[in-house]
């Protein structure tokens, strides 16, 4: 599977592509609308972004539970009900005098099973994408990775338009709106496809399974460069306020720019032959352009570095294509999903430590600080990544 053509024709992907794509949108708006209504009733900063990222936060809580039932339930079953789920809390939201800890606790529990949604939506993309060659997934990740950026930049921006003139409670009318479509072409676009893996769901299941994927050496490398740079670099990220709010939003949207591009160029470009060497030196491209904000430069430099270090972003694609190649089948999604919750995960702590490190010194400081972190993360990891992928004989050895 080289091209997108092909990758629309394989079965099925066009409706996981906008069934992903109108969840993105409905997350994008609603956050926006529900941290608007939070910070209209308590004028707490906080809370407001609590109120806005707490779902990604959350997701941890699901990793550690929940997981174990990305491989042993149907995923359309399990796609559409978590669209419906996620629409009846954004429905609970608009309720007039709802107490902020209520739509707090609303947002946790959006939160909770998103993890699971994502080893669900990754893991039926191996089984899409790779049908007719198992090169699939990589092209199909980077679609869905560049589908996101733009419902967020777009969701983002109608947000901002709807708020004020629909208030936040009929903005957040229309977030649920767009997650009950999205249920609805999950269910008619998907094939009641069985679960990839038998036995029943458990917390203890879960707990053996993120144990195992964890035992795995080669997958415990693969794990921490999925994370740990990336969040570091988030990080950054999050001290454009800080650093030059006036700007912040170019910054921002240069950071999407490079991040789209990269996925473009990585999942429809890149052979196969340059994927195994050129994951370090774009891992390496994630952190080095932030060096230069220790100069504090021009607008122009800054945002020119910040787009092509989000370029390094495309790293990931590289990385999770490893991952599933050191997965047996029967873990895809659950291996999948504990990918993305770690990384949101590590996304948060890069943020908390970035304010920290510029409370007490400064927004420009804590980024050279971070990006020097990152290149000393994705060094020492480096050796661990270059060894050849033999995950079956690894899991078989895990297990024993």
């Amino acid at each position: 599977m080289r091209t997108y053509r092909d990758l629309f024709a394989a079965p099925e992907f066009t409706p996981l592509f906008a069934a992903c794509s109108l969840q993105t949108a409905a997350q994008t708006v609603g956050g926006l609308a529900l941290g608007s209504l939070v910070y209209a009733s308590t004028g707490s900063p906080l809370l407001s972004a609590l109120a806005m990222f707490g779902p990604a936060l959350a997701q941890v809580v699901g990793a550690l539970t929940l997981l174990s039932a990305a491989d042993r339930l149907p995923p359309r079953a399990v796609l559409t009900g978590l669209c419906l789920l996620l629409g009846l809390a954004t429905l609970l939201q608009t309720v007039p005098g709802l107490p902020t800890a209520a739509a707090l606790t609303l947002v946790v529990l959006q939160g909770v099973p998103a993890a699971l949604g994502g080893g669900v939506r990754y893991g039926l993309l191996t089984e899409l994408a790779d049908s007719t060659d198992k090169g699939g997934y990589l092209l199909g990740r980077s679609v869905l990775n560049m589908s996101s950026g733009i419902c967020q930049i777009t969701g983002y921006a109608l947000g901002g338009v709807l708020v004020p003139a629909l208030s936040a409670r009929g903005t957040l009318l229309i977030a649920a709106g767009l997650y009950v479509l999205s249920a609805a072409v999950a269910r008619t676009g998907l094939s009641a496809r069985p679960a990839r893996s038998a036995g029943r769901p458990s917390l203890r299941e879960t707990v053996r399974g993120n144990a195992l994927l964890w035992s795995s050496v080669p997958r415990r490398y693969v794990y921490l460069a999925l994370w740990v740079p990336n969040g570091l670099i988030v990080g950054c990220e999050a001290l454009f306020v800080p650093y030059d709010s006036a700007h912040a939003g170019l910054l921002l949207a240069s950071a999407a720019l490079g991040m789209l591009a990269g996925d473009f160029l990585t999942g429809r470009f890149l052979p196969a032959r340059l994927r195994g060497r050129l994951g370090a030196p774009l891992r390496l491209l994630l952190a080095v352009p932030y060096l230069v904000f220790g100069a504090r430069p021009s607008l122009p430099v800054a945002l020119a570095a910040v787009a092509v270090a989000s370029v390094g972003f495309s790293a990931g694609l590289l990385l999770q294509e490893r991952l599933v190649a050191l997965t047996p089948d029967e873990l895809g999604g659950h291996a999948l999903g504990l990918h993305t919750a770690g990384m949101l995960t590590m996304q948060g702590v890069g943020a908390l430590t970035a304010g920290g490190l510029a409370q007490l010194t400064s927004p420009a400081a804590a980024m050279v600080v971070l990006a020097v972190l990152s290149v000393a993360v994705t060094l020492v990891l480096g050796p661990g990544l270059r060894a050849p992928v033999s995950a079956r004989a690894e899991d078989s050895t895990c297990a024993a």
